[in-house]
């Protein structure tokens, strides 16, 4: 009890992230949003979020009768969410219990932020409050989802969609991108490193990554890209080239093209590019604040295509960024 007492203090007036777990809900996504935003976090020094478990019933029967999940706050935790996490089920014919919709309506009407994972989009849909939205939800489901929500923007080809307020995965470990890049969104690059870290998961794979990707097992030991990336990531203010990636690599630039679209999902340009913009975002939060330093640091060249850049991928500029991230921000 003290211990609990203890994380309630280190907590309080932390942004509040609720998760709403219903009847067939799976496990795995529940999981995710605990690791990511339940978890103390030691490797920080502080704790991020004040994380809690909501359901509509005492007792919750979870994904196939895997489990019976109790000892949760009841369904009215959800209207003090700053995030609210909605259910997803592998049914997803099957409606969503009026009162949990109720309570989706009612965050979102009161602007807090709503997070799908997986098939929680149906969850958000069903709700009412995709209508005229982006989002997105597990390949598998897509052709089922568009024919019940036609008014819904789905991109059932990506890992993420970041809609400003609401914010949906796809399926399986898509829902640890997302909830990095809600922690990234939240602290920072270097924050939300830390937690990957700690997770032993990629830092950023960005939502607009194919949702299917495939990874054959190599038939040579030298395709895997770990080694070209690893000597990329140590030369990000070197004016790095696909060719010169390819060199590196003893491969053709097609060759090279083909790797990345297997096994990372996109492009030896975009991966460079994101890896850059990181790097930057990095070294604002630890103080540098002469732009031009960092985009000559990162390998972006200018603070003018800094900027550009940093508007079109994280919504801000680097001024605004600093402010929120820098030094004392926090």
């Amino acid at each position: 009890m003290a211990k609990e007492s203890s994380h309630a203090a280190q907590t309080a007036g932390a942004h509040r992230v609720v998760v709403i777990v219903d009847e067939n809900s799976n496990p795995f996504e529940l999981g995710c949003a605990t690791e990511v935003f339940g978890l103390r976090r030691p490797e920080i020094g502080r704790d991020l979020y004040d994380f809690q478990l909501c359901s509509p019933e005492p007792h919750t029967l979870m994904r196939d009768g895997f489990f019976t999940l109790t000892g949760v706050a009841g369904l009215e935790a959800a209207d003090t969410a700053d995030t609210l996490i909605v259910p997803n089920r592998p049914d997803t014919d099957v409606p969503r219990r009026p009162a949990v919709l109720d309570a989706v309506r009612r965050a979102h009407a009161r602007g807090a932020r709503l997070v799908g994972f997986c098939s929680g989009a149906f969850t958000l849909a069903e709700a009412g409050v995709l209508d005229g939205r982006r989002a997105t939800a597990h390949w598998q489901w897509a052709d089922a989802f568009r024919a019940r929500f036609p008014s819904v923007r789905l991109e059932a080809d990506v890992l993420f969609v970041d809609d400003g307020d609401i914010l949906t995965a796809a399926g399986s470990a898509a829902a640890l991108d997302l909830g990095l890049h809600v922690v990234r969104r939240d602290y920072g690059a270097e924050v939300a490193n830390a937690v990957s870290r700690r997770l032993v998961f990629a830092a950023h794979r960005d939502g607009g990554q194919r949702q299917f990707v495939e990874r054959p097992m190599p038939d040579l030991p030298d395709e895997t890209l770990a080694p070209v990336l690893a000597w990329a990531q140590e030369r990000l203010d070197s004016p790095l080239t696909v060719s010169g990636l390819a060199a590196r690599a003893a491969v053709s630039p097609a060759t090279l093209h083909r790797r990345f679209q297997a096994q990372l999902g996109t492009t030896p340009l975009a991966w460079l590019t994101g890896e850059r913009l990181a790097l930057a975002c990095r070294l604002i939060e630890r103080g540098e604040s002469r732009f031009e330093v960092v985009a000559r640091r990162s390998g972006l060249g200018t603070a003018a295509n800094l900027r550009l850049l940093m508007r079109r991928e994280t919504g801000i500029t680097p001024s605004a960024y600093k402010r929120r991230f820098g030094p004392g921000a926090n």
